[in-house]
């Protein structure tokens, strides 16, 4: 099948058009630089500007629309990218007659939502279930592998940084992560998969953890022995403002919202459309940790 993946070039983007490379599919690799990925043919466009999809979409069959990004940066906003962006490239896979399309939103997409990430993915949501395409919608959890950002950067840097190691309040926020292979097959194995048209699905690992259990794990596979400071979320929502003036703060108040929710979800409807691994979070930090330095 020829298959345009949108957000090849990202973390996510470069697994999934790996796979679906070893599965045989033909893949056309959009970014805005258009460079090649894992072999697929690059092609230079941005879904911001629906111009530059009509071309690349009358040459494929089916779209994997991954485009997202976590944090807010000039004009490069949640709405502009998650919402019109998705409006984008569902309009024109609709006049291309490009019926199959399976798009990544979030675990924890809610209109309305205090997270305006979480509240812009369920406002992409609607669009894609609103196309009249065969869509198949994923939502995966935090997501973990070699040059991941969340484990690789935020909880590393956590740890790494300073003489203790800073939780917010008390740890319990529940989340579920799931490796990027798994990801990856889920979203490849739907364009084979009819039964999969229509249908959402929660993407999670085989375990759960609080807050506190990651930045332990963390620690350990750092070979740290610092302590752990619980931060009171009064405290957090008192420096959140201060923090916010720093060019790259550690934390943005969207950031905030989404640990506060947790993620985390029963896999059981994934397992049962998908053939997973099911990786474990212990099994790939090392190699997660090693790419970070």
């Amino acid at each position: 099948m020829r298959v345009l993946v949108t957000g090849a070039s990202g973390f996510v983007g470069r697994h999934v058009t790996a796979h679906l490379l070893r599965q045989g599919h033909q893949v056309m690799a959009l970014s805005r630089r258009g460079e090649a990925v894992e072999g697929a043919r690059g092609i230079k466009g941005d879904i911001v500007n629906d111009g530059s999809l009509a071309a690349v979409m009358s040459q494929v069959e089916a779209v994997i629309h991954l485009v997202g990004i976590i944090r807010e940066r000039g004009q490069a906003t949640f709405k502009q990218v998650h919402i019109e962006g998705t409006r984008n490239v569902v309009t024109a896979a609709g006049i291309a007659g490009v019926e199959r399309f399976v798009h990544m939103s979030a675990l924890g997409a809610q209109k309305g939502s205090e997270s305006h990430y979480f509240d812009s993915k369920a406002r992409a949501e609607e669009i894609v279930r609103r196309s009249g395409l065969h869509w198949t919608i994923h939502r995966p959890s935090l997501i973990f592998g070699k040059g991941d950002n969340f484990f690789g950067r935020v909880l590393k840097n956590l740890v790494g940084s300073g003489p203790v190691i800073p939780q917010i309040g008390d740890g319990h926020f529940l989340f579920r992560p799931v490796w990027v292979g798994d990801v990856a097959r889920a979203f490849a194995q739907s364009l084979d998969s009819p039964a999969t048209i229509g249908e959402h699905y929660d993407l999670v690992g085989p375990s759960e953890y609080s807050l506190r259990e990651l930045l332990l794990l963390m620690r350990e596979a750092m070979s740290s022995k610092k302590p752990l400071l619980p931060v009171p979320l009064v405290l957090m929502r008192l420096a959140l403002p201060l923090l916010q003036i720093l060019p790259n703060p550690p934390i943005t108040y969207d950031e905030f919202n989404m640990l506060l929710s947790g993620n985390t979800a029963s896999p059981r409807e994934a397992q049962l459309a998908f053939d997973l691994v099911m990786e474990k979070l212990p099994n790939r930090l090392p190699e997660i940790l090693e790419a970070a330095y």
